[in-house]
């Protein structure tokens, strides 16, 4: 199966870089994974977008001779590369969903008499029996597994279709593999290595930091003012918005347009000739703003990028730095915008709960959520917070928000080394819900189980509300005095740092009140704040919600009419044990206390049991 590597090869690359790609030099960062993949062996290359990760594949493939698979898992960005490999007189091919049967085994038969180099194929597509058969009697020398993140169900971009090609391996066990992504922590790291190469191979890690990107985080309030005030005097950029939901994307596009920029929808539930024109216009043309779901961005090679927008948060710090990645890949300064609210948190500990996934991936999401809040709400440089999240330790950069305009912070060092000391009192063993209830002297059927409530620290936080100390663990967090442990349970787990604050040799300074409320903004509207849920909460919402339907359907009558949406998001975050208790949501008059409270106290204590 296959040439294996000529002794010279290495000796090659140079050669191939210049004479077949235009290139002096490599990179920073490639020429030492070209020559893991030269030498034969299983790579996994995590590199910034820009970087040069299709040519850390390409010129090996060249060096080592026969033919090369490449995975890739969107037709257009297949389509593209081979192009830009043709114009350079290397033969290269795709087979894939787009192209015709004729077209398609015309493709084929290149790559079978020998003739083609670099065959790029979907995942899909290369596993399935046929071809892997059809596979093994061709010289085939290197996969290179394009995007890998989305092999790993940890990671922001997950694809079913990717976890086939952890039996590459055994099927090819003399072929290595090189997969590569702009986007993976160490976990996702970890879940490439362990399915691609059952735990061996070289991981490289090219560095995530993106230095001429400017960060800010905006509370929001009044979105469309707020993105029209950051677009002004933006008319000539190019740039993407991008926005939760399509219909969000159709309205923004509008209210662009309206205003006088060149503004284009994209989204999944568009007609796909529309979608590919207005992408194709946008990778064209100078001036077009794309307004768009995560539907758009991955293998979207525009240098000229200077803007990346955030109506909403993302999904994750791995989801934002791939978005953001987009922007200013030519080297030139470009800026990324997000707008943050607590009504966004809300409706993605939804999307999480509404996924169809299992408990653990739901837990893990939620944990990147956290990551993300707490680099939203970041007393100092947001650089740090995003690079640290990847493993990599930077001086403040000088080029974001908190940077430039460093904002107004209170001395929080006594709330930091109490809730150190709580942390270390439970044994680094349980996440913020639980750290807060007893900051706070809950009495929860939990805190009373372990013993917590006799903890000498139980209720000596009690001054503080539990939204104010839900920001400031983030932020602790966020400051590198306490980690969350994603990988485990989320747990809040001392770092380096944790022994200064402790110490009291080091201090703590946070952004009070960071997030405002509609109801503080409008104190008419108090008595209507939704409260905002954790993800405990949230799943006993969906209970509650599904007893609901049950009793609405018995009694032939809507949902509503049993309760409302906001008297279940109160049962859910208040947890009522008493009928006392229960009468005081919102909603509960005498009959419903009479009727239905039983019922739906049985439901909450089931989920404290």
């Amino acid at each position: 199966m296959g040439t294996m590597a000529s002794a010279d090869s290495r000796m090659d690359k140079h050669r191939i870089l210049k004479e077949m790609f235009g290139f002096d030099s490599f990179r920073h960062g490639q020429e030492a994974v070209v020559d893991a993949v030269i030498g034969g062996e299983d790579v996994l290359a995590v590199m910034p977008t820009g970087a040069g990760k299709s040519l850390c594949f390409q010129v090996p493939s060249l060096a080592r001779g026969g033919m090369t698979i490449v995975v890739s898992p969107l037709v257009a960005l297949m389509q593209d590369q081979v192009m830009a490999l043709k114009l350079t007189g290397i033969a290269a091919d795709c087979i894939n969903s787009a192209a015709n049967r004729a077209d398609n085994v015309a493709a084929w038969q290149r790559a079978a008499s020998g003739e083609t180099r670099l065959l790029y194929m979907a995942p899909e597509r290369l596993m399935t029996e046929r071809m892997l058969e059809a596979l093994t009697r061709l010289p085939l020398t290197l996969i290179a597994v394009d995007e890998a993140h989305c092999i790993s169900q940890w990671g922001p971009a997950f694809r079913p279709e990717y976890e086939a090609l952890g039996k590459l391996k055994t099927r090819f066990p003399g072929v290595p593999i090189a997969a590569f992504t702009a986007t993976a922590d160490e976990i996702t790291r970890g879940d490439i290595s362990d399915k691609l190469f059952a735990g061996g191979g070289r991981i490289f890690i090219g560095g995530f930091d993106r230095p001429n990107i400017h960060l800010g985080v905006e509370f929001k309030d009044q979105w469309k003012r707020q993105l029209l005030e950051f677009l002004k005097g933006r008319e000539d950029e190019s740039g993407i918005v991008y926005c939760l939901s399509r219909k969000k994307c159709e309205e923004t596009a509008a209210h662009l347009a309206k205003n006088g920029f060149t503004a284009l929808p994209y989204h999944a539930g568009m007609e796909g000739e529309t979608r590919a024109a207005n992408q194709n216009r946008f990778l064209a043309e100078r001036s077009v703003i794309i307004v768009a779901t995560i539907a758009f961005g991955m293998g979207i090679d525009k240098a000229d990028v200077r803007f990346v927008f955030h109506t909403d948060i993302p999904a994750s710090i791995e989801a934002y730095y791939q978005e953001i990645g987009r922007a200013g890949r030519d080297g030139r300064l470009a800026e990324a915008r997000m707008l943050f609210g607590l009504g966004d948190i809300r409706m993605r500990r939804m999307f999480i709960e509404n996924e169809d996934s299992d408990s653990e991936r739901k837990r893990r999401e939620h944990k990147r959520l956290d990551a993300l809040i707490a680099y939203c709400e970041s007393p100092g440089c947001r650089r740090r917070v995003l690079l640290s999240h990847f493993g990599e330790a930077p001086e403040a950069c000088g080029n974001c928000d908190m940077c430039v305009d460093p904002v107004e912070l209170a001395d929080g060092t006594r709330e930091a080394q109490l809730a150190l000391a709580t942390v270390a009192a439970t044994g680094q063993n349980f996440g913020a819900a639980h750290i807060i209830d007893v900051l706070r002297g809950g009495k929860t059927e939990k805190v009373i189980r372990l013993g917590h409530d006799r903890l000498e620290v139980h209720g000596q936080g009690a001054t503080l509300g539990k939204r104010e100390w839900q920001s400031i663990l983030r932020q602790i967090v966020a400051a590198g005095y306490l980690r969350l442990d994603i990988g485990g349970y989320g747990s809040l787990k001392f770092t380096p740092e944790s022994e200064a604050l402790e110490k009291g040799t080091a201090e703590f300074h946070y952004r009070p009140d960071i997030v405002k409320t509609k109801a503080e903004r409008n104190p008419k509207a108090a008595s209507e704040a939704l409260p905002d849920l954790s993800e405990s909460e949230f799943l006993l919402l969906d209970r509650l919600k599904e007893l609901r339907r049950e009793l609405a359907q018995e009694r032939g009558v809507p949902a509503y009419v049993i309760f409302s949406d906001r008297s279940l998001q109160e049962m859910a975050h208040r947890q009522p044990r008493t009928a006392d208790e229960f009468a005081d949501i919102h909603g509960v008059g005498a009959t419903k206390l009479r009727d239905l409270a039983e019922t739906f106290l049985a439901e909450i204590e089931r989920d404290g049991a």
